[in-house]
C-alpha cells in the first residue's frame, strides 16, 4: 500500500502542483480553504410556509391601503391653480411677446392675463414658475458651473473652472461671474399679481421673495466674494455678466442680503431639475390673519414682464398657485402607489388562502407513507 503524505498547504488550497519546464511549481487556481471563499459562513434563510406568508400579505394590505387613502385625500385637499402664459395661441395676451422677444431684446415686453379663482386659498400660497421641454438634467449642462466661485472663492472668481466653457469668459476676455450654462440661462421673467374687486379696483398682492431657497444653499453653498459684502461692485471688479443677462450679478436686488451670489432667485435656479418639465418656487404669499383667506374667491390679473424666450426650444411657461400640507405639494402618486401595493398584497393573500385551503390538505396527505 502506498502511503499518502499530508500537506497543510494543500488543505488550505495551496497545492505544490506539477513542476514547470524550469522546475518551478505551478500555482493552483483552487480557492483557499477558508469559510469565506468556500462559502461556509453562517447563514439564515426563512422557511416560507402558509402560516407566515399569508399573514404577511394581509398585514401589508391592511396597513398600506389606509395609508394610501389618507395620502390621496390629503393630496386632493391641496388647492392648485395653473396659468400657461407661453403665448403660443394667437388669442393669448402674451402672443406678441412670444413672437418678437429674444435674448438680444433690450426693451422688455409686458402682457396681462386675467383669471378667476372659484375657491378661496386659505393658508400660505406658494407661487411657482414652471418650464416644459427644458432639459436641466443634461450632463454637460449640469457640470457647467464653478462651485468654488459660487462659494465666494476669490481665485475662482477671476479664474473660473474650464467646466464653464463656453461661458467662462466674455467677449472682452474678462471672467464671467457667475460662469457656466446654468447661470447663463437663469429664468428672469417678472411676475406680479393683482386682485380685482367687484368695483374694478386693482390691489397688488404682496409677494415675499425671501425664504424661497434652501437654508443650506443660502448660508453654506453660496457666498459672495470678499469679507465685506456691502460693496459688491468692488468685490466683483474685473468680472463681466453672463451673456444672456441684462445686468451684472451685483445688481440682482437692491437689498444687500439678497444680492450677488446669495440672491434667492438665483440660488433656486441653480438647483437643477431632474426632469424636463419642472417647477421652481418664485414667491410666497403669506397669510395675514386667520379671519380672511390669503387669496379670496374672485377675479385676478397676472402682470408678466416677458424676458425669458422659450420658443427656440419649443418650451412652455406657466405660473402655479398652490397651497401645501404636511406632505408637501399636490402629488397623488404616493397615495395611489400605497393603495395599489396594498390592494395587490391583499388580493394575493386571498388567492393564496383559497389555494392553500383547497390543495393544502391534499399535498400533506400525499406525503404520508402507507
Amino acid at each position: 500500500m502506498m502511503a499518502s503524505s499530508y500537506n497543510a498547504k494543500e488543505e488550505d488550497g495551496h497545492h505544490s502542483g506539477a513542476s514547470g519546464p524550469c522546475g518551478a511549481a505551478v500555482k493552483s487556481k483552487k480557492p483557499d480553504n477558508t469559510a469565506f471563499k468556500q462559502q461556509r459562513l453562517p447563514a439564515w434563510q426563512p422557511i416560507l410556509t402558509a402560516g407566515t406568508v399569508l399573514p404577511a400579505f394581509f398585514v401589508i394590505g391592511l396597513i398600506f391601503i389606509p395609508i394610501g387613502i389618507g395620502l390621496y385625500v390629503t393630496s386632493n385637499n391641496i388647492k392648485e391653480f395653473e396659468i400657461d402664459y407661453t403665448g403660443i395661441d394667437m388669442s393669448s395676451p402674451c402672443f406678441n411677446c412670444s413672437q418678437n422677444f429674444s435674448w438680444n431684446s433690450t426693451r422688455p415686453c409686458k402682457c396681462s392675463l386675467p383669471f378667476s379663482l372659484d375657491q378661496p386659498f386659505e393658508s400660505n400660497v406658494f407661487m411657482y414658475y414652471g418650464l416644459s421641454n427644458f432639459y436641466q438634467n443634461h450632463r454637460r449642462y449640469v457640470k457647467s458651473r464653478d462651485d468654488s466661485q459660487l462659494n465666494g472663492d476669490t481665485f475662482s472668481l477671476t479664474h473660473p473652472s474650464k467646466e464653464c466653457e463656453p461661458y467662462r469668459t466674455g467677449s472682452d476676455n474678462k471672467p464671467i461671474a457667475p460662469c457656466g450654462a446654468i447661470a447663463n440661462s437663469m429664468f428672469n421673467d417678472t411676475l406680479e399679481l393683482y386682485y380685482v374687486d367687484p368695483n374694478g379696483t386693482r390691489t397688488q398682492i404682496e409677494l415675499a421673495k425671501k425664504g424661497i431657497a434652501w437654508w443650506t444653499d443660502k448660508h453654506v453653498k453660496f457666498r459672495n466674494p470678499g469679507s465685506n459684502n456691502s460693496n459688491l461692485t468692488a468685490s466683483f471688479k474685473g468680472t463681466t455678466k453672463p451673456v444672456n443677462w441684462n445686468k451684472p450679478v451685483y445688481e440682482l436686488d437692491s437689498e444687500a442680503e439678497n444680492n450677488g451670489f446669495i440672491n434667492e432667485d438665483f440660488i433656486v435656479w441653480m438647483r437643477t431639475a431632474a426632469l424636463p418639465t419642472f417647477r421652481k418656487l418664485y414667491r410666497i404669499i403669506q397669510r395675514k390673519n386667520s379671519m380672511t383667506p390669503t387669496l379670496p374667491r374672485g377675479n385676478y390679473t397676472l402682470e408678466v414682464t416677458y424676458n425669458y424666450p422659450v420658443r427656440s426650444f419649443e418650451g412652455r411657461k406657466r405660473v402655479i398657485l398652490s397651497t401645501i400640507s404636511w406632505m408637501g405639494g399636490k402629488n397623488p402618486f404616493l397615495g395611489i402607489a400605497y393603495i395599489t401595493v396594498g390592494s395587490v398584497c391583499f388580493f394575493l393573500g386571498v388567492v393564496l388562502l383559497i389555494i392553500h385551503h383547497k390543495y393544502g390538505n391534499r399535498s400533506n396527505n400525499s406525503d404520508i407513507p402507507n
